[in-house]
């Protein structure tokens, strides 16, 4: 594949990711709206958001194993259509049972463009896998922040609010045409490259893969967790804790988006290039403990900005990417496939976080920035474990080489 191929491959990919960032806000910013069109209150349109969870977590594992089997292209067509169906069949929902399906509909094309698109780049660039990945999280933040000037627009100039469903519906379908035309490397054709691109003289033992598989699932549902409990509680926490007005309570929010943002642009020019990925985790994982225990140790305003920028930057800045990359690095034949348990894992942790905290809150508020402290705990455990499998390999290999 030539380099010119490669980078409009890639840019089909990312582009999907953009629009893929205007459909996880494009429901709450139309709330009202829709609560008109559905005849409903905001708790009927908050339901139909919840429902893109359970998308999500119904087809992720399948698809990710499949698209070992049948390639990568056909999953991000497959999510591409289905995203199509979601804009427009919000649009033509008359209830909210017939919004909720969409709503399914939404999160079965994230897990299915997530099966294709995070196997495909990762072979397209088999000593970069890592910043691949953590560009991503980069184009969905920008999608976030464009969709709702985009929403505001149409409101300051007195159109109808079904234009953003539109634009991103048309933009869907110019990706899925120019898919057609790219070229997308075999599954597993770069398993040998990454072995001696991304882990140069380690040699995985099948007990090595295996505490790092278990290790790494685990750890894709705690840095989910981690910053989605920050990202849900941050204004109550600010308001009913610290005693924060609702001005700034909010802006916490904005400083944690802001310092995500930032997260993934350092992640993505440093990681590989100067940080391994196991030690970019482990940092990450170590500022986010840090940041909360603070937190919830000095609920003071100065301290929550900064809390709130560290947690944005290291717990959400891209360390999820990096996990999967380094688990797609364990079981390199198999990256839909782990792509799919990884995404899993996270996708528990959307479903099972609000509950906990539900019951946490009930108590105390101020509880759940030290439970989400002991998620960290978690995390930091999960990277020292990575780290310390990494260097008894590298250890046995040196070890070898010198008998």
């Amino acid at each position: 594949m030539t380099h010119a191929e490669r980078r409009k491959t890639t840019f089909c990919l990312y582009f999907n990711y953009l629009i893929h960032g205007m459909a996880i806000v494009i429901l709450a910013q139309n709330m009202l709206a829709l609560s008109h069109s559905w005849h409903v209150d905001m708790a009927g349109v908050s339901l139909v958001i919840s429902s893109l969870g359970i998308g999500r977590l119904l087809v992720l594992y399948l698809a990710g194993t499949l698209s070992d089997r049948w390639g990568r292209r056909i999953f991000v067509q497959i999510g591409i259509v289905t995203y199509m169906g979601f804009f427009v069949g919000i649009l033509i929902s008359p209830n909210i049972y017939v919004a909720y399906f969409f709503g399914i509909l939404a999160g079965m094309a994230n897990s299915f463009l997530d099966s294709g698109t995070y196997p495909a780049l990762m072979e397209l660039y088999p000593e970069h896998q890592a910043t691949a990945n953590i560009v991503i999280k980069a184009f969905a933040s920008i999608g976030e922040l464009i969709l709702p000037l985009l929403v505001a627009g149409l409101e300051g100039a007195h159109l109808w609010y079904g234009w953003s469903f539109v634009i991103c519906a048309v933009g869907m379908a110019f990706s899925f045409l120019a898919v057609r035309k790219r070229q997308f490397a075999a599954p597993g054709s770069t398993a040998a490259t990454v072995e001696t691109a991304i882990t140069p003289q380690t040699q995985l033992t099948m007990a090595h893969k295996r505490i790092l598989a278990v290790t790494l699932t685990i750890f894709g549902y705690v840095s989910m967790a981690t910053f989605y409990l920050i990202s849900q509680w941050l204004t109550e926490y600010g308001s009913r804790v610290v005693d924060l007005s609702m001005l700034h309570a909010r802006m916490l929010v904005s400083i944690y988006s802001v310092g995500s943002i930032l997260g993934v642009i350092v992640t993505a020019v440093l990681v590989e290039r100067w940080v391994k990925p196991v030690w970019f985790m482990l940092l990450d994982t170590v500022v986010s403990l840090a940041a909360l225990l603070l937190m919830a140790a000095w609920p003071v305003l100065a301290v929550m900005q900064i809390g709130a920028f560290l947690i944005g930057c290291f717990a959400a800045g891209g360390v999820m990417q990096i996990g999967l990359t380094i688990m797609g690095n364990v079981f390199p034949r198999a990256k839909g496939k782990i792509t799919g348990i990884y995404y899993t894992a996270s996708g528990l942790a959307s479903f099972t976080i609000p509950v906990i905290t539900a019951v946490i809150s009930q108590n105390s508020v101020h509880d759940l920035m030290w439970f989400d402290a002991l998620l960290a705990v978690i995390g930091v455990g999960c990277s020292l474990v990575v780290v310390a499998v990494y260097q008894r390999a590298r250890a046995l290999v040196t070890r070898s080489i010198e008998v």
